[in-house]
């Protein structure tokens, strides 16, 4: 082996174990352009859409390694919206999402499939009404820039759906009025809790991270239970 090989060589193992013991930055999840989007059958008339915003989590993501990204969401069903307060309230009623004893969905990833460079498979339990669920998202990664307006950050960009059966959770009020499979499309933006050399605007230290909540059990009130019916959806 020539003296210039075994330099070369040598610089590359030397360099091999910091490559596989290094993280992936951190991000915490924009609840402003953080949103959940979710369809089921109304009657079989129509899909009827509601939304919600402002999900807080974690991120810790590579673009060079999919395998190495975990992900744990908070979202507030506080922040539901179906475009009328009745109808609102009626999906928020003890008898479906009880939000007012389960007032957050959690998902925390247990496992990254890839696909390719921009697709991976993102697998991990999902809580909705205390009940836990292997639950998977096709994930497309949209970009990775500095966002073009101040503070100028470090900001990733994600679109994801998936389909669950509200069944699987305990949600079984009013089958013939609502369907059981639920379409659900995500779209979030996510910014580097920590400033990387040339990511920032100087003086920007970037934001702080807002964890989720992991998932425990909740403890039910047994008072909830007391709760008179709501109106149909």
């Amino acid at each position: 082996m020539s003296p210039p090989c075994r330099l070369a060589c040598a610089l590359l193992a030397s360099a091999l174990p910091l490559a596989a013991g290094a993280q992936p930055a951190h991000y915490a999840l924009d609840p402003v352009h953080t949103r959940v989007l979710f369809a089921v059958s109304h009657a079989g008339f129509s899909q009827a859409m509601g939304t919600v915003s402002g999900s807080h989590g974690e991120l810790w993501f590579d673009p060079g390694d999919w395998s190495s990204a975990k992900l744990a969401v908070d979202v507030p069903l506080d922040r539901l919206d179906m475009g009328d307060a009745k109808w609102t309230r009626a999906v928020q009623a003890t008898n479906l999402l009880d939000t007012a004893t389960y007032p957050v969905v959690r998902f925390v990833s247990k496992r990254i499939e890839p696909v390719d460079a921009t697709h991976a498979r993102v697998c991990g339990d999902l809580g909705i009404r205390n009940v836990i669920r292997d639950t998977c998202m096709d994930v497309t990664f949209n970009q990775l820039e500095r966002h073009p307006m101040p503070p100028f950050r470090r900001t990733a960009g994600f679109s994801a759906t998936a389909t669950l059966s509200r069944k699987d959770f305990g949600i079984t009020a009013w089958p013939s009025v609502i369907g059981d499979e639920v379409s659900v499309r995500i779209e979030a933006e996510a910014i580097r809790s920590t400033r990387g050399a040339g990511d920032d605007t100087p003086g920007n230290a970037g934001v702080a991270p807002t964890p989720a909540t992991p998932i425990e059990p909740d403890t039910p009130d047994p008072a909830s239970t007391q709760t008179p019916p709501e109106p149909e959806p």
